[in-house]
């Protein structure tokens, strides 16, 4: 099949792919500005610019292609939710346009909750996926939480957090009650890769690993598997929107990506319809969350030795790791083509730039 990928600069679509590369697939990339030249397989795609705010550019984009896996959620910009609803609506009705014939947005886990509950951002999530239910052809939505391997947002502001906060951590205590069921990229792409050659599935699914774990016992895990020695320090009196602001900072992820996730951390996140009971389990089964976090952090990262976030460049970084956007690698290791936030900088190195300047 040729199959678009829609945000295959991102993350997910990094790592998405090389397996569909890997089981054959033409694949039909899309970036915004200039086509990313870092993944080891930009040279094997069809790159098509577009602008998914822009509904002619998005037909054009798509044109003859047989599948769509749409993976864009905007969280950097304060209009994220309009935007978003914009972008749906226009991949909606491209992938009438072209006849494609099917079309599979990895979106994340929703709680069963009334609208005005849940966070922006898990709102968000879920009126994109009910814009993409209309389109024209079969329409899947796997929903995941969180997303664990280098270079994933969530998992990126779990190491750093980790690191930075000191042997002793003060955690919000609400991050004790609530319950999240992670999944490894590894599984994520597997279940994309599968969505996409399974048009007679269609409503929604939800990707999770084996485990279903407090966010605090997550910490824990982290740390176990980093070998780092933590202690936890429950604080009581923690409001989200403080929470948020401190951990903005504390990180190198963007502080409005950081600031619009922390509220999600106060609901569920678990399965209620398990992807692995429709598509089965992949070859060997799916990764534990320490299996998955020891896999992330098992190979030698990118290391911003200077201020310039330019300073490592392709050679350097190969030189030291396996690339995880490689076709036939491993998904959890880091790429080059991650953002350089998602590289590691020593403790010293994120004071100097934390710390305001004389």
């Amino acid at each position: 099949m040729k199959v678009a990928v829609v945000g295959a600069s991102g993350y997910v679509g990094s790592r998405l792919v090389p397996e569909l590369l890997r089981r054959g697939h033409d694949v039909v990339a899309t970036h915004h500005r200039s086509p990313p030249a870092a993944y080891p397989w930009s040279g094997d795609v069809e790159w098509r610019r577009v602008d998914v705010h822009d509904e002619e550019a998005v037909v054009a984009a798509l044109g003859g292609v047989d599948a769509i896996s749409y993976l864009v959620h905007g969280l950097d910009d304060a209009d994220f939710m309009r935007l978003d609803r914009q972008a749906a609506d226009n991949v909606a009705y491209a992938a009438g346009v072209v006849g494609a014939t099917r079309l599979v947005y990895f979106s994340g886990i929703v709680p069963d909750l009334p609208p005005e509950e849940l966070s922006d951002h898990l709102l968000s999530r879920l009126e994109v996926e009910q814009i993409l239910a209309t389109a024209d052809t079969s329409v899947l939505t796997l929903r995941a939480s969180m997303v664990v391997g280098a270079g994933s947002t969530s998992f990126e502001v779990m190491r750093q957090t980790s690191q930075r906060l000191g042997v002793v951590q003060t955690v919000p205590a609400w991050m004790g009650s609530s319950v999240i069921q992670p999944v490894s990229v590894t599984d994520a792409v597997y279940y994309l890769a599968e969505a996409i050659e399974r048009p007679e599935i269609t409503g929604h699914l939800d990707v999770v690993g084996p485990d279903r774990l407090s966010y605090m016992a997550l910490l824990r895990t982290y740390a176990g598997a980093a070998r780092l020695r933590r202690v936890q320090l429950p604080v009581w009196l923690a409001p989200v929107d403080v929470v948020a602001r401190v951990a903005g900072r504390l990180v190198d992820v963007p502080a409005p990506v950081v600031e619009s996730l922390i509220p999600s951390l106060g609901h569920d996140m678990v399965a209620d319809r398990d992807a692995a009971d429709v598509f089965g389990e992949p070859v060997g089964g799916r990764l534990t969350v320490a299996e998955a976090i020891r896999r992330s952090l098992a190979t030698p990262r990118a290391s911003a030795a200077s201020s310039d976030a330019e300073a490592d460049t392709v050679a350097d970084f190969s030189d030291r790791a396996p690339d995880g956007a490689a076709v036939g690698g491993d998904p959890q290791a880091p790429s080059v083509g991650d953002p350089a936030w998602a590289r590691d900088r020593s403790v010293l190195d994120w004071l100097r730039g934390a710390l305001p300047s004389r």
